[in-house]
This record gives structure tokens, C-alpha cells and sequence, in this order.
């Protein structure tokens, strides 16, 4: 068995796993990432939207090479049909892009190459290496040939599946109601607006939102994800996602071109992401918004929190929990909030009925809101219907 040592590997080759290994190698550290697929961003299981504003902050420039559609606003419907349209005006920097996304992935794996760190395709993580209580590197399989990689640290980037983080010892697991299970087609020769991306709540997706996220020349990702404990024809989204299509003559007649589908957390992070020679990231670390079931953004995030967190842990060569805690802080500080909220407004809306639901849209459309976010939309709705924010008043 071929044995290799690094000070850090990186298992996962998705945004978190390369913004890890760019800042980690831009600190000095000698770093191998590792994926299993034989393509960065490949198969496509993302609805592709992003925000704007968050590019800057992790120092990636916008590039018209993975930007698809830039959109002026996004459009929520209710389940009767009532609408309530954002601009920029109301949106600002939350408005953002339709990605091409494996380009996107390529270019953030390119940067960590650029930075120094080592990428190895083909190369499937198999175990955590333990010993004598201490986790010290990986075992994977690369292009079938077994290795280890031996590291003063792991960092777990490999996506809602995440195995690293459970092999080395914590707990990953998630209630099924929070788990959507999700469904997605990309598809032609529709008549959707072409730069506002939509959002349709209610029965049409239990405890979820079917979305249609336009990306240029009559094409649009149209998709849809059901809370778990409501998948009930079935436990299938499609089900629900053709009957839909099939409703709506702007996309009845239209071309599915492909179909991706998996599975998105919406719990608000995991209580603890990291231990003695562990990171956890994005995905893996259930870093996902409760509420759009978005996680690029974060996961860049933490990515870049992590890799200028490593490479100041190996100025004193510790590794340890506690030496790697403003990590925790880090990214706590800066998303925990956001994900609570919007978690327990999550656990809210999956019991709202369709009326309840319409009343909601009317009420936010009618409200003088000036910044549209999720902590004034609930402050719009707690104005009207107290009861429904009750539980969490304090976190508005």
C-alpha cells in the first residue's frame, strides 16, 4: 500500500473542500485535496442559485465564463397564485446569479491548485486511519489502487453524505424532517421571465418550495424539494414535480434536457464541527440555509475560515479541538444566527395550510418593507399574525 504524508487533507473537491485547501496552501501548509469523482462539479446536484454580495467576502471575482443569467429580482408565489415580486430595490445584494456550476466548482478547484495545493481525482476517501485514539490521516482509493495519506489534519468537505466526519467519530445524523428529499430538471423551450427566479410554496411542495431558476434562451432549472416527512405519494418529489409542470402552460410543453436529484439538510448546523485533527464543512457539516436549502455560499465560507484556521494552527503544530475552536467561532458567529432563524421559521411554514399561506404573501405584499430578507419578512408577518412567530420572537 502506497503511503503518502501532507500536513492537510482534504476530502471533498466541492467549494468548501477547495476554498479549505486554497487559504491552507496560501498559509504555507502542503496540502492534498482529494475527489472522488473523475470531475470537479460533476454530476450537476445544485439548483444553481446564488446571491451576490458573499463573492467578495471569500475574495472570488465574479466571471462571466460560470455566470449563466444574472437576475433582477426573484418572484414568490403562493399557493393560490398571488405574487409578490423583489427587485434590487427590496432584494438588494441578495439578488444574484444563476451559475453554470461546474465551471464554478472548476474555477474554486483551479484557485487551490494555483495556491499550491496538490488535487487528486479518482481518489475516493475509505476510512478514517485511527491510532491509539487519534485520528491521523485517511485511507482512500485512488484510480483502484489502495493508499493512506497521513496528515496533522483532516478536513471533511464531502457533501450532505458526509462519511469522514461520521468515521472520525461524530454524530452526522439528521431527523427526517430535517431532510428534503429534491428533484430537478433543466429544461427548454419555456416561457418563464428571464431574470427573475421563482419561488411557489404551499401543497404544490410539502414543506418545501418548487423553484424555476431561468438560465437564458428559454431554458430554466425547475425543481422542487419535499420536506421528508411529508413525501406521501410515494416518497417521490417527481410525482409532485410533474403534476406541477404539467399545471403550468409556460413549461407543459417544454424539453427536459437532464435530471439531477439528492437529498438537502435543513436542520442549522451541526452541533459540533470540529474534533482533535477535524474540520467539517458546508454540506457536510449541515451548513445549508433551513429555508432555501442554499449552501454554496456558506460552504465558501467555512472553506476559508477553515484553511486560515489550519494555517495558524501549524505555527504551534496543535491541532487539537481546542486549537482549532475559532473555527467554530468563526463560522458560528457569522452564519449560527441566520440558520436558527430561519430553521425554526422552517419548522413553522411546513404547518402552515395553502389559506394560511396566501394571507402570508398578501400581507408581505401589502407591508411598506424596504430590505427583504427572512428576519424582516418575519417581522412583517409577526405585525399580522403574531401566533405564527411566537416561539421564536426573540430571534427576531
Amino acid at each position: 500500500m502506497q503511503k503518502f504524508e501532507c500536513d492537510i487533507v482534504v476530502v471533498g473537491g466541492g467549494p468548501g473542500g477547495s476554498m479549505a485547501a486554497k487559504y491552507a496552501a496560501l498559509g504555507g501548509l502542503d496540502v492534498i485535496m482529494i475527489e472522488k469523482r473523475a470531475e470537479i462539479g460533476a454530476p450537476l446536484r445544485c439548483a444553481e442559485g446564488v446571491s451576490k454580495k458573499w463573492l467578495e467576502e471569500i475574495g472570488v471575482e465574479p466571471d462571466p465564463a460560470w455566470i449563466s443569467a444574472e437576475m433582477d429580482g426573484a418572484i414568490i408565489v403562493s399557493p393560490s397564485g398571488h405574487t409578490f415580486k423583489l427587485d434590487e430595490s427590496h432584494a438588494g445584494n441578495e439578488v444574484g446569479y444563476v451559475l453554470e456550476r461546474h465551471l464554478f466548482d472548476k474555477a474554486l478547484t483551479e484557485q487551490a491548485g494555483k495556491a499550491g495545493a496538490k488535487i487528486w481525482m479518482r481518489t475516493a476517501a475509505t476510512g478514517a486511519i485511527i491510532e491509539d485514539g487519534k485520528l491521523v490521516g485517511v485511507r482512500a482509493n485512488r484510480m483502484g489502487d489502495e493508499i493512506e495519506i497521513r496528515a496533522n489534519c483532516v478536513v471533511a468537505a464531502d457533501g450532505f453524505e458526509s462519511q469522514m466526519a461520521r468515521w472520525a467519530g461524530l454524530d452526522t445524523s439528521l431527523d427526517l424532517k430535517d431532510l428534503d428529499t429534491c428533484i430537478q430538471y433543466r429544461m427548454a423551450n419555456i416561457d418563464v421571465e428571464p431574470n427573475y427566479c421563482e419561488f411557489v410554496i404551499g401543497s404544490a411542495a410539502p414543506g418545501g418550495y418548487v423553484w424555476i431558476f431561468p438560465k437564458g434562451d428559454r431554458k430554466a432549472n425547475v425543481g422542487i424539494g419535499i420536506q421528508g416527512t411529508k413525501c406521501n405519494l410515494g416518497a417521490d418529489p417527481k410525482v409532485y414535480l410533474d403534476k406541477f409542470i404539467e399545471n403550468d402552460p409556460r413549461l407543459k410543453d417544454g424539453t427536459v434536457l437532464e435530471i439531477v436529484g439528492g437529498g438537502v439538510s435543513t436542520c442549522p448546523g451541526m452541533e459540533e464541527t470540529t474534533a482533535d485533527n477535524l474540520v467539517v464543512v458546508g454540506d457536510a457539516a449541515r451548513m445549508i440555509d433551513p429555508i432555501t436549502g442554499g449552501g454554496i455560499c456558506h460552504a465558501c465560507r467555512a472553506g476559508m475560515y477553515a484553511g486560515k484556521v489550519l494555517a495558524e494552527c501549524a505555527k504551534s503544530g496543535d491541532f487539537s479541538k481546542d486549537a482549532l475552536q475559532p473555527y467554530e467561532e468563526m463560522w458560528r458567529d457569522r452564519m449560527e444566527d441566520k440558520l436558527w432563524r430561519n430553521w425554526m421559521a422552517k419548522e413553522k411554514f411546513a404547518t402552515l395550510s395553502d389559506e394560511v399561506l396566501d394571507n402570508l404573501v398578501l400581507a408581505i405584499k401589502d407591508s411598506d418593507i424596504k430590505e427583504v430578507n427572512v428576519y424582516n419578512l418575519l417581522k412583517v408577518i409577526k405585525d399580522k399574525y403574531p401566533e405564527i412567530v411566537d416561539e421564536f420572537e426573540s430571534m427576531i
